[in-house]
């Protein structure tokens, strides 16, 4: 299957292109500049609304990734805009474009995140549940909201609500792994509050997986064993085999980093199932974190 890729030089995209050429399918890149010769890539520009439709032509699948990173800088009034306008623009250009198509593509495949649940406690979150009230949260309504074109053209769409994608290339765990290797790691705060997590090899699979079954609407890519932020401090210290007694003051998270998105990355709760995925017969290389960490862990 011919793949397209938005946010292929990113941590999941890197990841999912090599994965895809492994299987005998044929990634294609988008990206934000001229093609060069020979290049397997297609040109969009989201900021001038320019998409090379002609290159989309006969695609099997879309695979939509691309946004600024939610965590890369402190949140001023003008990223938040740029977080938004990275998100539901470009994504409302791609679904339009796709739609417009003399063939369009099975499948579109299009991120999102758990952050579309706000800070729910301990409560059991399923791909029905609704949404909360955070800034993250309006974020991944508009972001969702977005790729309504092409659902109205019958192109099916599974949009991906991702968790916390474990793997020491980047994100999260690569960020706290120098201070737990140190033994100076340990919950954030209180530590109660539920972190929905998934390997970077399950998001990798499971986005695989959704361009090849029938699988449409919301899809929560987490794994089936969320466990509280204590839990998961835990867990790594005993996987890298290093206490973890101190726990991290909230106030260090949040002057460091802005008090909103501290306490929307950090603090809020999110204790996410994959209903969807466990339904339609998606099964986990990973459902548990001590061997998720693991296998993160031993790579090079």
């Amino acid at each position: 299957m011919d793949v397209a890729i938005t946010g292929s030089s990113g941590l999941i995209g890197t990841a999912l292109t090599a994965s895809l050429r492994s299987r005998g399918h044929r990634p294609i890149s988008l990206v934000r500049r001229a093609v060069q010769p020979g290049e397997d890539a297609i040109e969009w520009i989201p900021s001038a609304n320019h998409i090379d439709a002609a290159s989309l032509e006969g695609v099997g699948g879309v695979v939509h990734l691309a946004g600024a990173g939610i965590g890369d800088k402190r949140w001023s009034d003008d990223y938040k805009r740029e977080l938004l306008g990275s998100r539901a623009g470009p994504t409302r250009l791609l679904a339009t474009t796709l739609a417009g198509l003399n063939r369009p593509p099975g499948v579109l495949v299009s991120g999102s995140g758990i952050t579309y649940y706000g800070n729910r406690g301990s409560e059991r979150l399923t791909e029905s549940s609704g949404p909360g009230d955070l800034f993250l949260s309006e974020l991944c309504v508009q972001w969702e909201a977005a790729t309504q074109p092409a659902v109205d053209a019958g192109i099916r769409v599974a949009v991906v609500r991702s968790g916390l994608v474990l793997s020491r290339a980047g994100g999260a765990l690569a960020k706290l792994l120098p201070l737990f290797k140190l033994g100076l790691g340990g919950p954030f705060g209180s530590g109660k509050q539920w972190w929905s997590w998934i390997s970077i090899d399950d998001e990798v699979g499971a986005m695989q997986w959704l361009l090849e079954n029938d699988v449409a609407g919301a899809v929560n890519l987490t794994a089936p064993t969320a466990v509280t932020n204590a839990e998961f401090a835990k867990t790594l210290g005993r996987v890298l085999h290093r206490p973890t007694f101190l726990p991290i003051p909230a106030f260090g998270p949040r002057l460091l980093r802005g008090t909103q998105l501290a306490n929307e990355l950090l603090f809020a709760s999110q204790r996410v199932v994959p209903e969807a995925l466990t339904e339609a017969g998606y099964r986990f290389a990973h459902p548990d974190l001590d061997r998720a960490l693991a296998a993160v862990l031993e790579r090079p």
